[in-house]
Formats: C-alpha cells, structure tokens, sequence
C-alpha cells in the first residue's frame, strides 16, 4: 500500500470525487451532461461519451488535489488513458489525487427491504489489476430501503465479507451501504445499519482499516461513533439524489464527514458549455462542497 496515499487520505483535506457511473447509470449521467440517449446507439458509443466527460472534468485545470482527496473510477474508466496515461496513473502523478475503483457489479433485487451486491466473479484479478495501475482503494455499494433488521445484517455482512478480500490485496475498501433517501423508515434503517457496521467494526483485527460511504442522516453529527472507531479511515457522504445545495447543507452539519459525490459534483455541467464557463461551474460545484467538508 502506497504510504503517501494512505496519508493524504488519512490527514487530508477535501473530498472524494464519485466519477463511477456504470451501465445502469451513465444514460442518466449523460442526460443531465446534455446528451440523449437518442445520441448513441450502442454501449461502446455511450462509454466512449462518458469518457470524454469524465476526462474533460478530471483534466480541468479546477480539478486537482488542493481540494480533491480522491476519485471514484469505473473499471472502463481505469483501463482508459487520459492525456497518454492510464486514468488511475493520471489522477496520482498530474493531479495528486488519490485513484479508488468501483469493484461492484450491480445489485440484485430488493429482498428484506434492502437490494444486496450482485455475485463478483474474478474479483481477485481486478483487484490485481487495480494494484497494476496504482489504485489505493476500492468502493462497492448495496442499499437499504427499510429497516429491516435481517436485511441489514445481510448486507453488511456481505460488504464486509468483500472487504477482507479486497484488504487481502492490499487495497482499502470503501463499504457503502446506501440507505435510500427516499424510505419511509429511513431514520431507523440509519440507526440500525449504524449499530450492525459498529459490530462488525468492533470484530476487525487490529491494522485493518476500512472506509464508510454513508447516506447523509437525519440526525445532526450522526455518525459520530463511525467516525471515531479505530478501525474506519474515514467516512464519506454520498449525495444520494439530493441537489448539491441540499446534499452541502446536509454535510455541513456532519463534522468529520467529507463528501464523496457524483450527482452533486456534475450538477450544471454541460457538453455544450464552452471551457471558460463549464471550468466556472465545475469550480464553484467543487468550491462549496470542499467548504461542507473541511467544516
């Protein structure tokens, strides 16, 4: 494990970059970018699409390590160039931003209020890739509806069951089990979920780190004990579908969280805009949530 990473990570300020939008979620990524879905007509042109966004955030001159901790890479994106790079290599050396890898493959259907990841095959080769490449970490999302104790505990028993295989290989897993903004229950399903992630903090050994991805909660300063365990690197926010002014104010009142937004963080950016006026977008949008982070 790189030492200088897990520093800058560790002691840094800034915010986590989500920039892994998948299959399932780079039509809407690309719609809100400006491009319809009526613009493309395979999955090789739509990737290709959101590479070129996804290059033309990370290659802005506003996008860079003075506030930018990390980002968040698709597998494509990772094995992708960028200005004669590997995406990965480029983030660490041109940017000094730290490179983490989406390893998910999706989720399954929703059972016991909550949806589990999908079955991984070949999860060790990727992670030995990622290591090729320079990776530090990597991110792997599940999501609960309700606050249903048994769904909970399977949940975070499977992230926790792929994060010691990802710790096996060196790497820090990100575990993130979304509780959706929009549940009925959700101020108990975060109370539950907390309560089960702190049990199976408390069982790692000593040396193993993980880090938290989490919904913004409802509480004031409501991952506190997540964010004080000895075991947990950092915890992150995820936007989760609120709008960046809301998702920011949402953060602020969470010390020791930082952010590690997608749809937040490209919200007003657009194909059409020219240079000047989509680096002032993204500048201002990477401005108020490095603000939220370092409160």
């Amino acid at each position: 494990m790189d030492t200088q990473m897990l520093d800058r990570i560790r002691t840094g300020r800034g915010f986590i970059a989500a920039l892994d939008q998948s299959g399932g979620s780079t039509p809407r990524a690309l719609a809100r970018y400006g491009i319809p879905e009526s613009e493309y007509t395979d999955e090789a042109t739509m990737f290709d699409l959101v590479h070129a966004m996804r290059t033309r955030i990370m290659t802005s001159p506003v996008f860079g390590g003075d506030r930018i901790l990390a980002a968040i890479l698709f597998e494509q994106t990772m094995d992708r160039e960028i200005d004669g790079l590997g995406s990965a290599e480029h983030l660490w050396t041109r940017k000094n931003v730290v490179p983490v890898l989406k390893v998910d493959k999706g989720l399954e259907d929703e059972a016991q209020g909550v949806r589990m990841m999908k079955p991984m095959p070949g999860l060790e080769d990727v992670l030995a890739r990622a290591e090729g490449h320079g990776v530090f970490g990597t991110k792997m999302r599940s999501v609960v509806r309700l606050p249903d104790p048994i769904g909970i505990q399977a949940v975070v028993a499977q992230q926790f069951e792929v994060a010691h295989r990802i710790l096996d290989a060196g790497l820090v897993p990100i575990i993130e089990p979304e509780v959706d903004i929009h549940s009925p229950g959700k101020a108990a399903a975060e109370k539950l979920l907390e309560e089960t992630l702190l049990a199976h903090l408390d069982r790692l050994d000593e040396g193993r780190e993980v880090m938290l991805k989490l919904t913004l909660p409802e509480q004031d300063d409501g991952h506190r004990e997540l964010v004080d365990h000895p075991r947990v690197l950092r915890v992150a926010a995820l936007s989760g579908g609120y709008t960046r002014e809301e998702a920011v104010e949402r953060l602020a009142r969470q010390p020791g969280v930082i952010a590690s937004f997608s749809r937040a963080l490209t919200e007003g950016l657009d194909v059409h805009q020219d240079e000047a006026e989509f680096d002032s977008v993204l500048d201002a949008s990477i401005a108020a949530i490095y603000a939220a982070s370092t409160t």
